[in-house]
């Protein structure tokens, strides 16, 4: 069994980051889908192998411009999703997520948390990290095992 945080577009709330970062120690690997990918950088210095930082539109610096991860048999397609219209719709990010052979798409961009089945792929926004928790901000705990997943969103209501 894994457990993972997916968090998405801090842009710069490291305070907010601070107010998890315990989460980060409990949890096997750690999500964060752009927009803010130098909020991370301590805790990638920390342990590498364990965080999975992704470069979104308004990110300078270079990070995963997108990426595909197996964990425990489940194969999860990672994006920030401006490059697959996520505002608009999901059908591009599913379509590419069911190309690469994966069941899960997990994106950001939008800052609305939100979970959406699409053609046998399940969608995940995290939302945004950007407020504080109890000022709006939220973040997906994400639970692998075996082939079977189970996610929860943490923080306010899913839209």
């Amino acid at each position: 069994m894994k457990k993972i945080v997916v968090l998405s577009d801090t842009h710069g709330n490291v305070r907010g980051l601070r107010a998890i970062e315990q989460l980060f120690a409990e949890n096997d690997i750690v999500i964060h889908l752009g927009d803010g990918c130098t909020d991370m950088r301590d805790y990638v210095a920390e342990n590498p192998d364990k965080y999975y930082i992704l470069q979104g539109n308004c990110d300078f610096a270079r990070a995963l411009p997108e990426f595909v991860l197996e964990v425990e048999g489940v194969r999860i397609f990672m994006a920030h999703g401006h490059q697959y219209g996520v505002k608009t719709d999901l059908s591009r990010l599913a379509y590419a997520a069911k190309e690469r052979d994966c069941s899960l798409a997990l994106y950001g961009h939008t800052h609305q948390a939100r979970v959406t089945e699409i053609g046998g792929i399940t969608c995940i926004n995290p939302g945004t990290m950007r407020y504080p928790l109890d000022g709006g901000g939220t973040y997906c705990y994400l639970l692998i095992n075996g082939e079977k997943f189970t996610h929860v969103i943490v923080g306010e209501k899913l839209h």
